[in-house]
């Protein structure tokens, strides 16, 4: 498959990167591919439950990365790979896979997909996605106890103990990387306009960078 571009929609826990995910992967159907940055947790086997528990899931050494680069450069080949399944109530990949194809649009989600050079590099369009952080507090908790069955105690303790501080070591400053800054994701109605301007562009044929270069030049 020729023509495919990568898009990395980043941000913070909550930011809103998944309804923009969400949104894009329901309005172009079958020509998006979604890979999820949480499905390439490092399996941890050898740990107990208790252990894993308390693992720091907000560092980049939590993320299998290097799996997922080898993925996403086959999937740009045109080829299927078999994704991690991650399973959050037991805190470790479980021995389970999905199939994923490859579209002419691959979007890639993840809190920390911009950190790692490797992954970084691969991306055509960077969008991090940038929300107020009692906003984000607010919202994963609502996420991980109503979704992931967690205690509300168990949610608070790992924001303050690990969330905050790695969001602040590495989520904030990938930031710098975008090529896009979109505060609110799939809710701010402007910027995902033009998301999907950008999208329909590159299905329909058209490389808006050339056409832009061509009217300056003759501007």
């Amino acid at each position: 498959m020729e023509n495919i571009i990568v898009i990395g929609i980043a941000g913070g826990t909550g930011s809103g990167k998944t309804t923009l995910t969400k949104t894009l992967a329901e309005a172009f159907g079958s020509d998006v591919t979604v890979i999820y940055h949480d499905n390439y947790y490092r399996a941890r086997h050898d740990l107990t439950y208790e252990e894993r528990v308390e693992l720091n899931y907000d560092h980049p050494d939590a993320f299998d990365t290097d799996l997922m680069v080898h993925d996403l450069m086959l999937l740009k080949n045109g080829q299927s790979v078999e994704c991690p399944v991650y399973d959050y109530s037991i805190y470790d990949r479980t021995d389970q896979t999905v199939t994923v194809t490859p579209s002419q649009v691959i979007i890639v989600e993840g809190i920390l997909i911009f950190h790692e050079k490797a992954l970084r590099d691969l991306f055509d369009i960077k969008i991090f996605v940038d929300a107020d952080a009692d906003v984000r507090i607010l919202r994963r908790i609502v996420r991980d106890v109503m979704e992931r069955g967690r205690s509300l105690e168990s949610v608070i303790d790992q924001y303050l103990s690990t969330v905050k501080p790695m969001h602040e070591a590495f989520v904030e400053p990938s930031k710098r990387y975008a090529d896009v800054i979109i505060p609110e994701g799939g809710r701010n109605k402007v910027a995902l306009e033009m998301v999907f301007q950008r999208v329909m562009a590159h299905l329909n044929g058209v490389d808006l960078r050339q056409s832009l270069e061509k009217e300056q030049t003759e501007a």
